[in-house]
């Protein structure tokens, strides 16, 4: 039977209204190599998302699947409860190596699970130091953590909040974040002007708080917002002296998307706790770990009969097929001299968005960093009301590329390996498809 009627009748797609595939079907996919997908119809359509953020080195990287191949042949998975391997104990190595501080690594699958892990974690160790009254948690405005109940509970964004609030647990989110558009702003070295109103905040829940969660420098879909260095610096700072974890989510912003291994390095601080997942493996298979400090993993290391033990059970943790590819990620990222091709890039994606926004006159606020360019939709009070990042969407992959905004935020995050010449189509597409419907 026809793939598409297939899909039609049994498929529910994630993150979408259903009623949109009757007019607009998916795309039928054929193969993907580098940062292209190619459809069944042979159209190349151009992957400026990274496929959901997380093919940090395109599609079907050689390494990669040589490296999967490779361990295929030995096992897949076994479980991770009470064995070990030569790969996975590579794999931790590099990872501690991310940080000078956090040296245990705790292996799940996806990010949302991560982001459970670190909050359970600090709460149980909260109660272990006899912290009893340590039991909440603050995360910042606009802030994504995931969308299981308790990293929706941890996320600012009502339309995905508004049907569960019965289940989840309060949650303070932290307001008057300093936002910048790039590292140029003097917010991003001195965010003074406006930190007294943000430790009025946390002074009034110090007492009562087990961890901070916040998305280092650059918050996702929150709509690609970047804010103050500074900030983060503070932030940690604040954490350290009051007893408070500091958890940062680098599930997207980790590895590279920013320039660095780790987004905090922006801020040169080091949290308590870090979640990643999405560039872990170029999103070739799920993958997730928590770091930590021997600090925090000192706490739960006692004879069983004490009630210590960290319990959290997940299927595939260690999953030997994502920790082979995962452990090759590291090292075509340092072969490939990933990192300075982020930082070559990073200037040329910042102009070509300026150059979008010339040629159309309908973007503004245009931020950038690393491997990110965002800019919003310049829209009537008429347009305010439509989904005209959506019609963007669908013009632009008639064009060739998957821009797939967030609501009427436009932005590239495409892979880091991406060649020069096609961030120039990516530029003269997008000009063409917001030109076709603004």
């Amino acid at each position: 039977m026809n793939t598409l009627i297939l899909d039609q009748q049994h498929i529910w797609h994630p993150a979408s209204q259903m009623k949109d595939y009757a007019d607009f079907p998916p795309l039928l996919l054929k193969k993907a190599k580098g940062s292209y997908i190619e459809l069944e119809d042979g159209r190349q359509i151009l992957d400026a998302i990274s496929s959901w953020w997380c093919k940090s080195l395109g599609h079907g990287h050689p390494r990669l699947k040589a490296a999967l191949i490779q361990q295929l042949e030995q096992f897949e998975h076994v479980i991770f409860a009470g064995t070990t391997y030569p790969i996975i104990t590579l794999l931790a190595e590099k990872l501690a190596g991310l940080t000078s501080t956090l040296d245990k690594v705790f292996f799940a699958s996806d990010g949302a699970c991560a982001v459970e892990i670190a909050v359970k974690m600090s709460l149980q160790s909260q109660q272990i130091m006899g912290q009893s009254k340590r039991r909440r948690f603050m995360a910042l405005e606009n802030g994504y953590h995931g969308e299981t109940i308790l990293t929706c509970a941890l996320t600012d964004d009502p339309l995905l909040r508004q049907h569960y609030g019965a289940l989840m647990p309060s949650v303070e989110f932290i307001h008057g974040i300093p936002y910048v558009n790039s590292a140029q702003d003097s917010l991003w070295h001195d965010c003074s002007s406006v930190w007294p109103a943000i430790l009025e905040q946390l002074e009034a829940e110090a007492s009562t708080l087990s961890g901070i969660i916040c998305e280092p420098i650059v918050q996702a879909a929150g709509g690609m917002r970047i804010y103050s260095q500074d900030f983060l610096r503070r932030l940690r700072a604040w954490t350290k002296d009051n007893g408070v974890h500091l958890i940062a989510d680098e599930i997207m912003t980790g590895l590279g998307r920013t320039g660095y291994p780790l987004a905090c390095q922006h801020a040169d601080m080091e949290a308590d706790l870090i979640c990643l997942s999405k560039g872990l493996t170029a999103g070739f298979l799920p993958m997730s770990v928590v770091l930590t400090s021997t600090a925090i993993y000192e706490l739960f290391y006692d004879d069983y009969q004490m009630g210590k033990s960290f319990l959290h059970s997940h299927t595939h943790s260690g999953n030997a097929l994502a920790a082979a590819i995962a452990l090759e990620c590291f090292k075509v990222m340092q072969d490939e001299n990933i990192y300075s091709q982020v930082k070559k890039n990073e200037p040329i994606l910042f102009m070509l968005m300026q150059e979008v926004a010339a040629k159309t006159n309908k973007l503004n606020n245009i931020r950038s960093i690393g491997n990110i360019v965002a800019a919003d939709l310049k829209l009537n009070s008429k347009q305010k009301n439509q989904r005209m990042g959506y019609e963007v969407y669908k013009k632009a992959l008639e064009r060739g590329i998957l821009l797939r905004p967030l609501g009427n935020t436009l932005y590239w995050l495409p892979p880091l390996n991406i060649e020069t010449e096609d961030l120039y189509k990516l530029r003269d597409m997008t000009i063409a498809a917001i030109n076709d419907v603004l």
